[in-house]
């Protein structure tokens, strides 16, 4: 059965593929876990991320994309939310100390592996970009008439190919030549990563106001 969807497959993953390597919240974030804290962090994070795609999967399932979308009050507080939480992260980054780069104190010990995951999962849950793309999947590209099932799949296929990405952003940000030429900009990366969460969350509260 599954099968005789390959094309509608083939639609959504390309959509997800383009929308998911392009520069985002997500993106910014598991490169600043990357160069502050080590791989095995930005990979929790990247955990996290893939795990927030399931999320937008099943709403989406469930017809509450459709909702949401449909009710400006909900769809605004959605995204008022994403922008409140991206300016707390952006804040956070601005106020990073300056670092020592030859030895082993970094300033901030590494966070654990919840709450690494736990933002991850977070800023992608309350990305409306994240919504408003499977607001369209799930709306325009998939058939109502499609199977349960293979929307699952669907789903389930947008979550791991998340995780692979971000999972290889992180391992290619923390190879030792590239890691320690970012910390080399020591304090001064954190502040273009907070400047460039902020950004996002201007653009947020830019869109509910437009």
């Amino acid at each position: 059965m599954i099968a005789d969807y390959w094309s509608e497959f083939l639609l959504v993953a390309a959509a997800h593929l383009v929308a998911v390597v392009s520069p985002g919240p997500d993106f910014a974030l598991v490169l600043r876990q990357s160069i502050n804290h080590g791989r095995a962090t930005a990979i929790w994070t990247s955990l996290g991320i893939g795990t927030g795609i399931l999320f937008h999967v099943t709403y989406s399932l469930l017809g509450l994309a459709l909702l949401i979308r449909g009710s400006g009050f909900w769809f605004d507080a959605v995204k008022y939310a994403g922008a409140i939480y991206l300016t707390w992260v952006g804040l956070n980054a601005l106020r990073t100390p300056p670092r020592k780069v030859m030895g082993i104190d970094l300033t901030a010990a590494p966070p654990a592996r919840r709450g690494a995951f736990l933002t991850g999962w977070l800023v992608n849950m309350l990305n409306p970009k994240a919504m408003l793309l499977f607001i369209a999947l799930f709306s325009v590209v998939v058939s109502p008439a499609t199977p349960l099932l293979v929307k699952t799949s669907y789903g389930l296929w947008m979550a791991f190919a998340t995780m692979a990405w971000f999972s290889l952003v992180a391992v290619a940000f923390t190879q030792p030549k590239v890691r320690h030429a970012f910390l080399r900009s020591g304090h001064w990366f954190d502040r273009v990563t907070g400047v460039l969460f902020l950004l996002f969350a201007v653009r947020l509260v830019m869109l509910s106001l437009g």
